[in-house]
């Protein structure tokens, strides 16, 4: 396999101590609010004063804004593109993003600004000749040429009215004399005077109008839609010519000549729509330019602000497309960067998609699918490879797992660089221990033997207080030997056991023929003689009794051998346990009154499925070596046996027997083999008929030393396999059949 690369990650690159981009953000925020501040109060102290701002103020408060907003929208897209970087694949912090907004900015920021300060300099320069004083001046020169001109046809016609109005006065007391005369009179002085209409009358506000003559009188509706209430008091009030003017005529309401309650209504058609529309659009544009004089300064800065928004825009719209064409360059970047990663990762099949262009990027894109087409195929031949190798080694080291043998492979400094879990368990090394280390720390006795040259040995270790025999065999390679070893301790204590039950078998059938008659000889002759014999000679009797007595040994001890030789077949029956235990107690309890027994048992007691006897025999003599060990011991005060019976409930069945004699003897590994014995009169075949005894049952034996000092027995039995060897009412097994038969068949 190829070792994937590492990525570099930004948390790699190097930083700088201090990032100045918050502290930057927040000054151009600060000279923003005091450029606006400035702004703000230069435009109040003019806030008074009539017409424009000069344009230059105006333009460098212009400037002054649009610098730190301009600043402010390119770190906002600075940020913006940082935070699309981190969520992209190429990394770098959005560097290329920040420069690529940076260029655009300053390439829209630098002409926009130049002209929106060109443009506010231009349209205020023009703006400040309408709201010049010239222009002002000129424009009221021309206001005043129209009105005088407006004026003087406007009064042509008031002194008209006012001549007539005062012909028609010294002639009124005639009206009521000649109506008729008088209507010529004032037919003659409207004609002569050019007007085309004229009516005498007089208005009171209960009766209405009064007409006392007139001449082309318009209708009376129109008539009174001329001459207002308001015209005649006006006129009344101040004794003076009203004038009215519309598109169709000119007309004057004059008070009559010492008849202030007479009015005369003169009208012409006569330069009406001009004076009209010379009035009204005199008007209009008089209002137009005061209202424009009073919006200067309003538009002025509406016109700056909307050059303002509009650069800011320009420059928004700048970094917008800078965060696009940004997005574009780097995407193919990033698909490289995200296919290099993983095929670090290794993910040889990563690809990048197909160029839509045919540029640098493109051949680089190209380029690099070939590169990873041919890493895929040259990584999947060495994962086929591997794979090989990986399934031998699995079947190799499967085969070693399974191998009850140690193995042990060592280079030639005799390092150990291969051993299975057997190797491990015989060299008495937690797993994986022996690995990596000297075979001479581990186990000199197999170092000497690869000292010795041969192919084959044998070799006793000693480990954890147990000593074992290995088979070692050596195989010698080019990188260093190879051991093969195998625990015999078992077999060879196996053939010393089959050895001593031969020998025993022979030594009881030997000694057992003639043990009878020496016993009958010395008894008849103790009955025979014994009478003759004087009274105070005890010899013969006690050389009778000694020879009685000493066959009686013998004829134990070859019951012992017997017993070892050929033990009787168990009959299994569900046994409670507790009686065999209490029998066991008891007969030693009544011999050693100094000595406490105890038994232990939970409630209800266990049951085991066992040969009564025999497991009363094993317990009997486990006992009786508990006692013995503690008579051994030369101050036995205080001392105990205590016995324990403990159930797992269909699993096991543990008896635990401990004592505080004087403990194990050295050679505690070989105190179950034949004639093994540390006490003068022992036979040696005590625990060895014991521990038969237990193995017949499915069950083990353990010895362990006493905390409190003397030796702890643990026996374990499998009440699970015991229950299916129950016999019930049955006697024997069949012939041929043993128990460990039996039990190998049911466990089948």
């Amino acid at each position: 396999m190829i070792a994937p690369a590492t990525p570099v990650d930004d948390e790699m690159l190097p930083r700088s101590r201090f990032s100045v981009t918050p502290v930057v953000e927040l000054l151009v925020v600060l000279v923003a609010i005091v450029f606006g501040i400035v702004t703000y109060r230069i435009l109040a102290q003019h806030h008074d004063s009539r017409g424009l701002i000069s344009p230059p103020v105006i333009a460098g408060l212009l400037a002054l804004n649009l610098a730190p907003g301009i600043a402010l929208m390119m770190l906002i897209g600075r940020r913006v593109a940082m935070r699309r970087a981190a969520r992209s694949a190429v990394g770098g912090g959005g560097r290329l993003h920040v420069r690529l907004v940076a260029i655009f900015s300053l390439t829209a920021s630098v002409p926009i600004v130049l002209t929106v300060i060109t443009a506010s300099v231009m349209f205020q320069s023009s703006a400040e000749f309408w709201v010049s004083d010239r222009a002002r001046k000129a424009f009221g020169d021309a206001m005043t040429i129209v009105r005088e001109s407006q004026q003087q046809i406007i009064t042509r016609w008031i002194n008209a009215s006012s001549a007539m109005a005062k012909d028609i006065g010294a002639e009124l007391p005639t009206i009521e004399q000649d109506r008729e005369r008088f209507h010529d009179y004032l037919s003659r002085q409207t004609v002569f005077r050019d007007l085309e209409e004229a009516v005498l009358f007089s208005y009171d506000r209960k009766s209405g109008f009064r007409y006392y003559d007139y001449f082309n009188q318009p209708s009376d509706e129109t008539f009174r839609t001329l001459v207002t209430e308001e015209m005649i008091a006006q006129a009344r009030r101040k004794n003076s010519q009203e004038v009215g003017i519309n598109e169709q005529r000119v007309w004057v309401v004059t008070p009559v000549v010492d008849r202030p309650d007479i009015f005369l209504y003169v009208g012409t058609h006569v330069n009406a729509a001009f004076l009209s529309n010379q009035h009204f659009a005199a008007e209009d544009v008089v209002k137009d330019y005061q209202a424009l004089q009073g919006r200067a300064r309003s538009l002025q800065l509406k016109f700056n602000l909307a050059l303002f928004a509009v650069a800011l825009l320009i420059v928004g719209i700048a970094v917008w497309i800078a965060l696009a064409v940004a997005d574009r360059l780097v995407r193919p970047v990033g698909e490289l960067v995200d296919a290099a990663r993983r095929v670090a990762g290794g993910d040889m099949s990563a690809r990048v998609p197909d160029p839509r262009t045919r540029d640098e990027v493109g051949t680089l894109a190209n380029a690099f699918n070939q590169m990873t087409s041919q890493l895929e195929q040259q990584n999947t031949e060495l994962v086929t490879a591997n794979a090989q190798l990986d399934n031998r080694r699995a079947l190799i080291e499967a085969v070693m797992a399974g191998v009850s043998a140690g193995i042990v492979a060592t280079g030639r400094d005799r390092t150990i660089r291969i051993a299975n879990s057997s190797a491990d368990a015989l060299l008495g090394v937690d797993g994986g221990g022996l690995i990596g280390r000297p075979v001479a720390t581990i186990a000199p006795e197999l170092d000497a033997a690869m000292d010795e040259g041969r192919r084959e040995s044998i070799v006793q270790i000693s480990r954890k207080g147990e000593m074992r025999t290995l088979a070692v065999r050596i195989t010698r390679t080019d990188d260093g030997p190879i051991l093969t070893f195998d625990d015999i301790t078992q077999q060879l204590l196996d053939q010393r056991r089959a050895a001593w039950s031969d020998v025993a078998r022979r030594i009881a059938h030997e000694i057992k023929n003639p043990l009878t008659p020496i016993q009958l000889a010395a008894e008849r002759l103790q009955r025979r003689y014994g009478k003759t014999v004087e009274p105070d000679d005890q010899t013969f009797g006690r050389l009778t009794e000694t020879i009685i007595r000493q066959v009686g040994d013998l004829r134990r001890m070859v019951d012992e051998f017997s017993s070892f030789a050929r033990m009787p077949k168990p009959v299994f029956r569900e046994e409670p346990l507790l009686d065999t235990a209490r029998q066991a107690l008891f007969l030693h309890e009544v011999a050693h009154p100094a000595i406490r027994f105890q038994l232990i048992h939970e409630d209800p007691a266990p049951m085991l499925v066992c040969d009564r006897r025999q497991i009363g025999q094993a317990l009997t003599n486990i006992v009786k070596n508990a006692v013995e060990a503690i008579e051994a011991k030369p101050e036995s005060t205080g001392d105990s046996v205590t016995m324990t019976l403990a159930e797992d409930p269909g699993r096991t069945v543990t008896i635990i027997v401990a004592d505080t004699g004087i403990g194990l003897p050295a050679e505690r590994d070989r105190i179950v083999e034949p004639y093994m014995t540390t006490r003068a009169r022992g036979t040696g075949l005590g625990l060895a008929i014991v521990n038969k005894i237990i193995e017949e049952h499915a069950g083990t034996m353990t010895f362990s030393d006493n905390p409190d000092g003397g030796t702890i027995v643990t026996m374990t039995f499998d009440a699970g396999a015991l229950a299916a060897l129950d016999q019930g009412g049955t006697e024997l097994e069949p012939a041929g059949e043993g128990p460990l038969t039996a039990l190998t068949r049911s466990r089948t």
